[in-house]
């Protein structure tokens, strides 16, 4: 079989990028080189901060072709899946422990027409894997403690990432079914190579990326990213 090796993926989030003129912003990203959008959607329950929803996602729709991942802090969480697809989610993804019935959320995910994904936050086990596998299509591994941009990378995530990127392979080995790994939290060039050999697939920047000002630091940015990715993978 086909060695499991998906491309590499940088998504930046737009939770550090100017709201004022958001969807400049998200075109000037793609622009630079990165390949989605994450869009970070925080209730002030789940997390302690409060971001956007469905009619954000909507508004910057139009502004770019590349893939929104929807990553929901939120909870409950099934009410706001259908109204984040049809707002132009691609990709939905949400924490374990917010949904009571974590099969069922995937399916209604699948269901809206959007690609599922579970989310562990640092200190999350990862025991619902085993069953949930076979159905989603991408992981999310926290490497802050979810709620605000701009925090430090945990270092024990690294671990966790091995973990997560043998279960799949193995997975995939026997299913032909590839599941992303993705990474969210302290991402920068100077980490991002060491988090790729690790086993991630996508890698989610925020501060790192939009903190070098405009559309040119972000290109220097993401470049460096890249660059950093193939030199050490």
């Amino acid at each position: 079989m086909t060695r499991y090796a998906p491309a590499y993926r940088i998504a930046p989030s737009i939770l550090s990028a100017d709201f004022a003129r958001l969807g400049q912003e998200v075109a000037d990203v793609i622009e630079a080189g990165a390949d989605w959008i994450h869009f970070d959607v925080m209730d002030n329950h789940y997390v302690p901060n409060l971001t956007v929803g469905p009619l954000v996602c909507k508004a910057i729709r139009p502004c770019t072709k590349a893939p929104i991942d929807v990553h929901l802090m939120v909870e409950p969480v099934d009410a706001l899946v259908p109204m984040f697809a049809k707002a132009g989610a691609d990709w939905i993804t949400f924490h374990c422990e917010a949904s009571r019935h974590i099969d069922r959320t995937i399916g209604l995910i699948r269901e809206c027409g959007a690609r599922p994904g579970l989310v562990f936050n640092p200190a999350t086990p990862l025991a619902c894997l085993e069953y949930e596998l076979d159905k989603i299509d991408m992981i999310l591994l926290m490497s802050v403690n979810p709620g605000f941009g701009g925090q430090k990378f945990i270092p024990g995530t690294l671990a966790k990432i091995r973990a997560v990127r043998a279960l799949v392979e193995r997975h995939y080995e026997q299913t032909g079914h590839e599941v992303l790994i993705e990474v969210d939290g302290g991402i920068k060039p100077a980490n991002i190579a060491e988090v790729a050999a690790a086993g991630a697939n996508v890698f989610v920047a925020g501060s790192a990326i939009y903190g070098a000002g405009d559309k040119a630091g972000y290109e220097r940015e993401i470049r460096a990213m890249r660059e950093a990715i193939a030199t050490r993978c």
